[in-house]
């Protein structure tokens, strides 16, 4: 007999308030203000199997989940260990969630504490830094690369999009929990305060015609790549600041690839 203290509880009415928080956006889970709070505030979404094990693994706290009745997945058993898991079929986890699609178990956790921008970049060697980038898609979508290609850490302006919104976790299959992040509202600051204390070279993404091709980068550990929105570039503070301005060789009549393809790119050719 299992001694957790935690139950798994059929539930049959979509409008069951025990299931509000699943109805709820991101930003009702977590406001602004705690999102940027480094210390862990609010909550967060992770979707299937796959990314909610990850969390689960990187020692995040879950709160509660909303699991398929009719197939349970396996790691619920790890989540009654910590929490309450709810349980319907799958039109009224539909319902409920007010998602078009719905994964097989849904859970939400507690925001991590995370590392400030300055003791992050104190840590690594390979950064990539996003300013701007405010689709949650694109930044799932960079998380995934620079984990993928084994890079350190990343670093955001407050604009961008957030690691550990629904669509950035789903997109990056939960790899966010293994690459650590940092937010500051001040990029241009922390990055010229490593640049005195590491000695951190800076590499922007710029499509302009005078920046260097990619390919002929060579670079000594620790440097830290710039990626800009996907409508303006990187802003003038950090282009002009950048120790060395690249681009990736486009084919006539295209400018310029997507951000988040650009990032895979670069993160690419300049891991060596």
């Amino acid at each position: 007999m299992s001694t957790s203290p935690h139950r798994l509880i059929i539930v049959d009415d979509p409008d069951d308030e025990r299931l509000g928080a699943f109805r709820a956006s991101d930003r009702r889970l977590s406001d602004r203000v705690a999102r940027r709070d480094d210390t862990g505030a609010g909550l967060f979404v992770a979707e299937g199997d796959l990314v909610v094990e990850r969390a689960l693994d990187a020692g995040c706290r879950p709160t509660a989940a909303l699991v398929d009745s009719e197939r349970t997945p396996e790691i619920t058993a790890r989540l009654l260990e910590h929490c309450d898991v709810f349980a319907a079929g799958e039109a009224l986890r539909r319902r409920a969630t007010g998602f078009a699609v719905v994964h097989r178990i849904i859970a939400l956790f507690a925001r991590p504490a995370r590392p400030s921008a300055t003791a992050l970049i104190d840590t690594v060697d390979r950064l990539v830094v996003l300013e701007g980038v405010d689709n949650p898609v694109n930044v799932g979508s960079v998380v995934r690369n620079a984990a993928g290609l084994g890079w350190d850490g990343l670093v955001l302006d407050h604009t961008s999009a957030d690691p550990l919104a629904r669509r950035s976790l789903r997109v990056a299959m939960g790899t966010a929990f293994s690459l650590p992040h940092a937010r500051t509202s001040d990029l241009p600051g922390v990055l010229e305060g490593a640049r005195r204390t590491r000695g951190l070279v800076t590499v922007a993404l710029d499509p302009s015609p005078d920046a260097l091709d990619l390919d002929s980068l060579r670079l000594d550990t620790p440097y830290a790549l710039l990626i800009g929105s996907e409508r303006n570039g990187l802003s003038d503070a950090l282009r002009t600041g950048a120790d060395h301005r690249v681009r990736i060789p486009m084919h006539a009549g295209v400018d310029s690839l997507n951000a988040a393809a650009a990032a895979a790119i670069a993160c690419y050719a300049l891991r060596r």
